[in-house]
């Protein structure tokens, strides 16, 4: 299917596709923000088989690209296995490493740990410093 004729619909099709809200993506396409209109439109039959075909466009780029570099990293660990030494194989651990963590099988976590505080440019007072860090602390010179 070609894209649409209108360019707003057009707009309005493709951020839909990409995830966006049809009331949020009315708005942005440069329709005047309209949650009914957004839905009428987005179940417009033109519309709607835009949307689908953009996202299935989209799915199988997704998938064609997952599925060649996963072939790409399978061929360098294989390349590096046969090289042997401790440096080859090393290159296959990480590309083994990256295609399972690429495909799913391990997901890489990490704690954000990071306290809010908020910047002043005067020094804290004792009650202050007490109330943020602990009695047990020295307020810093």
């Amino acid at each position: 299917m070609a894209p649409l004729r209108n360019g707003r619909r057009e707009r309005f099709a493709q951020l839909v596709a990409e995830g966006n809200a049809a009331a949020e993506a009315y708005a942005e396409a440069g329709f005047r923000a309209d949650r009914k209109n957004a839905h009428r439109l987005a179940s417009e039959p033109a519309v709607r088989a835009r949307i689908t075909e953009l996202q299935e466009r989209g799915a199988m780029r997704a998938e064609i690209t997952l599925a060649d570099v996963t072939a790409n990293l399978k061929r360098i660990a294989e390349a590096a296995e046969d090289e042997g030494g401790a440096p080859g194989l090393s290159v296959a651990r990480a590309a083994w490493m990256d295609v399972a963590k690429l495909n799913g099988l391990v997901v890489d976590k990490s704690e954000n740990v990071n306290i809010h505080h908020e910047i002043s440019d005067k020094p804290m007072s004792e009650d202050e410093w007490t109330v943020e860090y602990g009695a047990g602390d020295a307020v810093p010179s």
